[in-house]
């Protein structure tokens, strides 16, 4: 199973307040957050956390979160040296309703266009915490808009089902990967 889980931003105290996060303490946001990601993510499952992982000691979360973990590096996050990629990622684990590759491009920062935008590529976010309406095919898979659980691929792709592209690629019956 894939998920995505962010901002998560553990240590980070007035991310309670900013957000409204309905936790009384960092200790209890922080423990809760870690138990509603293990009662999703098995430990071989992947995940792709899109940034403000946390404040303080990296290695003190992580070790007690299930799956392999993929961060890219977001506005908060500090020395990320061994874990974090590129400020964007793109991957290709689905096939769209044409059997087409369909890519998923995966960034903390919302994004108007991306690549392959016009040919339907998903594009999804979370740096404004469930604050910024989707546009196209794109939408915030932030714990924030989750009831701060990680979101799974599946659930994913049930959201996107809703929306309308900003673009339609299909309206000449084209559609090419390779562009």
């Amino acid at each position: 199973m894939v998920y995505l889980g962010h901002p998560l931003n553990f240590g980070h105290t007035n991310i309670i307040k900013y957000c409204n996060r309905p936790f009384e303490s960092i200790q209890e946001m922080d423990a809760e957050l870690i138990r509603r990601w293990n009662v999703c993510v098995k430990p071989d499952d992947k995940v792709y956390h899109l940034g403000d992982f946390c404040r303080g000691d990296k290695k003190k979360y992580l070790s007690r979160l299930n799956g392999q973990i993929t961060v890219l590096k977001g506005s908060h996050d500090k020395d990320f040296s061994a874990l974090h990629l590129d400020s964007m990622l793109t991957i290709s684990p689905i096939k769209d309703e044409y059997g087409n590759p369909r890519s998923i491009v995966m960034c903390h920062y919302a994004m108007r266009s991306w690549h392959h935008s016009h040919y339907a590529s998903w594009h999804l976010f979370g740096h404004h915490h469930g604050r910024l309406e989707p546009y196209g095919l794109s939408f915030d898979v932030g714990v924030d808009c989750w009831n701060y659980y990680p979101v799974s691929l599946e659930e994913v792709a049930k959201k996107m089902k809703t929306l309308v592209p900003f673009v339609d690629y299909r309206k000449n019956g084209q559609h090419h990967e390779s562009e």
